[in-house]
């Protein structure tokens, strides 16, 4: 699935005012570029506080995007980019319907964010993704259960552009020390695995979709 969302780029996040505050995220940016790991801090909005330099290179190949890019807004770019489905393996179930079923209980408890709701009206632009979200979304989590929209302890496929890597999964690690989390900011960590055959990925790798599309939501009739 990936729909070019033709929203605006969220505004510009807020920084800390307290000065201990603002140190302490400077540092924890240096701790973060010691971790192997492509890690990301980010915001109820899913918009990047900080990210390390693994994460930049596991997106390294994704183009340019006004809303969507990886580094601007994580949420945006699994719903939105071109490019997603070509580095986020099993797309759709993977990393589509799990981000969806967050977003939807973030929508619950930020009823008036308006970044929030300017996601869900992008959602709602293309039928399939509106389709998706409010049917398809209620249907797969009572398939598979609330445990699998968890971030923290998940194992999802990626396509690395690493060629030492390639295909490959990593298991979602959710780790938030409380004076992040007093900011308002999630961690979180993909710790990678070995590389595994390219078969069982279920895809070539750089095969990109232009529209969008869920293939475990049928389009709307008529």
């Amino acid at each position: 699935m990936a729909y070019q969302a033709g929203g605006q780029r969220s505004a510009p996040r807020p920084v800390p005012e307290s000065p201990e505050a603002q140190a302490y995220l400077q540092d924890y940016g240096v701790y973060l570029d010691a971790v192997p790991f492509p890690s990301v801090v980010l915001d109820h909005r899913w918009d990047v506080v900080l990210s390390n330099a693994a994460f930049a290179s596991l997106f390294r190949d994704v183009s340019p995007h006004p809303t969507a890019h990886p580094t601007d807004n994580f949420l945006r770019f699994v719903l939105f980019h071109p490019d997603a489905s070509a580095v986020l393996g099993d797309h759709e179930t993977g990393w589509c319907l799990p981000m969806l079923a967050g977003f939807s209980a973030a929508v619950e408890r930020h009823a008036h964010d308006h970044v929030l709701q300017a996601i869900r009206r992008e959602i709602g632009q293309d039928p399939i993704m509106e389709a998706a979200y409010r049917h398809g979304l209620p249907h797969w989590v009572r398939a598979v259960g609330e445990g699998a929209v968890e971030h923290d302890g998940a194992v999802r496929s990626l396509l690395h552009p690493d060629p030492r890597r390639g295909a490959t999964e990593c298991r979602i690690v959710t780790e938030t020390p409380r004076t992040l989390r007093d900011m308002g900011y999630t961690r979180l960590t993909m710790v990678l695995r070995e590389a595994r055959p390219a078969a069982a990925t279920g895809r070539a790798r750089g095969v990109r979709r232009g529209a969008s599309h869920l293939s475990v939501v049928p389009p709307p009739a008529g």
